[in-house]
């Protein structure tokens, strides 16, 4: 393919009506077709990125290889495209304003007036237009968040009809809508996508494809009419209906030519049959699969739907690579006590300790690993987690009672974790920490090393604090290997249990490199054992 070309994603009537997923279900159909993909998030607020915002208002931050803060949504492209993101895949209006507002400073254009139009939408433009550029991708899927009509997505909109009146056919929108069911009139009410679309076309975008969210298939005679009233033809009217996992997804839009569609409405023709055999496969085992396994996800923030999204997602995959459904109990670390862990994890076959930041519900942590440790029930720490695991530890099998973070309190008598040294004179929280992917390397022998069968790896981090070497020894003549370090800095990167069956903890952010097609060895190993425990 000579030039790359560009589909742009828009959502309305509601918000989280899956544009993500359709878009990295889009992108693996056209990645079975041997096309080279790459999909972006352009985030409508005005952060610079997700880093500093609060799970209860933006779910899970999802982080690139190369250290960027990103929307969750990036977490679903690799998940489906088994390709890492990088900080191209995801700008917000935050970015979009500094850079332009760096170049004002700069004197970059000459005195001129800044204005939304020609700088911000040239600003979104550029990068666009850099991802596909920049590795020559055949086709850049680019998801604009948001709801047609809110005031903030206003200069991505203005941007996506430029760019289709510049770049013609090799430019395509895609408008995801929700078909409600009305339970009084029992029938379908198409009203909502009719005005969304108005509402685009009045920003001067006439999508090319509507796709129709919904609960349940419908008639020829409901998408017809939606075609009539949207000037769209009846073959690019795509049923999203709702199914019982998200990677049902692609199967579905194959179903309907999705793929297809798209190649033929920028000019192409299908040059091979889409290989979706890897993808049928993973779905073959979803649904061949039993028996189950019960994992109980120990976290603060567990009453949010997407505040552990790629842990969650990571558990699934790793249940179904091992011929399980997973069972997943959400268990607040708030409120767990001495007297409420037995109920809440007896019956557990495994328990994860989530990450986090903050001291609120850490106490509930160190109950559930107390009583993981001693009935030797798999446990798997993640970030916080794991720095739990070392701060359970020494309280109570090193007798270091007052042991804690310095992130939990300033100045404990036992600093066994402490924010690392570069993080010292830190005060500003964007961006600042350690970020993205780093070497480690395992030791011969251990749990870590057998999981994922080789010694040098790399995984994702994002935290501030770390594991105080000065305690080491103590910890690994008590019984806590240190089994994974940085080849660099010799920072502690996981820590296990021997003696345990499986007691495994990881300063990095494994979930962040599982997908369906290459599960994370550590969430696979870790579900086995969880299983044998339960056999």
């Amino acid at each position: 393919m000579a030039k790359t070309k560009y589909i742009f994603v828009t959502g309305g009537v509601v918000s989280s009506l899956g544009k993500g997923i359709v878009s990295a279900s889009l992108g693996k159909l056209l990645q079975a077709r041997g096309y080279k993909v790459t999909i972006q998030k352009f985030d409508p607020y005005i952060n610079v990125d997700p880093g500093t915002l609060n799970p209860y208002e933006h779910g899970e931050c999802y982080v690139t290889v190369d250290g960027r803060e990103t929307d969750l949504d990036l977490g679903h492209y690799e998940r489906f495209l088994n390709i890492p993101t990088t900080a191209s895949n995801n700008i917000t209006t935050g970015r979009i304003y500094q850079n332009v507002i760096e170049k004002e400073r700069r004197g970059d254009f000459l005195g001129k007036t800044v204005q939304v139009i020609p700088h911000i939408t040239d600003e979104i433009k550029r990068n666009v237009k850099l991802l596909g550029s920049r590795e020559k991708f055949d086709f850049v899927i680019t998801e604009i968040g948001g709801t047609v009509g809110d005031i903030e997505s206003l200069p991505f909109i203005e941007t996506v009809r430029q760019l289709k009146w510049e770049l013609g056919n090799e430019c395509i929108s895609v408008h995801l809508t929700y078909v409600p069911f009305i339970r009084a009139a029992k029938e379908y009410k198409t009203k909502p996508t009719q005005h969304s679309v108005k509402s685009l076309q009045e920003f001067g975008v006439q999508p090319d494809i509507l796709v129709l969210r919904t609960e349940k298939e419908l008639n020829a005679s409901i998408c017809q009419k939606v075609a009539l009233f949207c000037n769209v033809s009846k073959d690019a009217v795509i049923q999203s209906v709702d199914v019982s996992t998200i990677y049902e997804v692609p199967i579905l839009l194959e179903k309907q030519k999705m793929a297809d569609i798209i190649l033929e409405k920028v000019g192409l023709k299908p040059e091979k049959k889409p290989d979706l055999k890897t993808w049928e496969d993973f779905l073959a085992k979803k649904s061949s699969a039993a028996k189950e396994v019960k994992i109980a996800l120990v976290g603060k923030y567990v009453e949010l739907q997407d505040a552990y999204k790629s842990i969650e997602e990571s558990l699934l995959i790793a249940s179904i690579y091992n011929g399980r459904k997973l069972d997943l109990h959400l268990v607040h670390s708030q409120k767990v006590t001495t007297d409420n862990v037995e109920r809440l994890l007896k019956n557990m076959d495994g328990v994860v300790i989530a990450p986090g930041f903050g001291s609120r519900g850490v106490e509930g942590k160190f109950v559930a690993l107390k009583y993981a440790r001693e009935h030797d029930k798999p446990c798997f720490g993640i970030c916080l987690g794991m720095q739990c695991m070392v701060i359970e530890f020494a309280r109570n099998v090193l007798g270091l009672n007052d042991a804690n973070s310095t992130e939990i309190e300033l100045e404990p008598p036992y600093k066994v974790i402490d924010i690392m040294e570069e993080q010292k004179n830190i005060t500003n929280l964007g961006g600042t920490m350690r970020l993205g992917a780093y070497d480690c390397t395992l030791k011969k022998g251990t749990r870590a090393y057998e999981a994922y069968g080789k010694q040098n790896i790399r995984e994702r981090h994002r935290h501030r604090y770390e594991f105080n070497d000065e305690y080491k020894r103590q910890f690994e003549a008590a019984g806590m290997k240190c089994v994974g370090e940085n080849p660099e800095t010799n920072l502690v990167e996981v820590v296990e249990i021997p003696k345990l069956r499986w007691y495994v903890g990881t300063q990095y952010h494994p979930e962040y490199n599982s997908t369906v097609v290459s599960p994370n060895p550590l969430f696979v190993s870790f579900i086995k054992a969880a299983i044998v425990k339960s056999e």
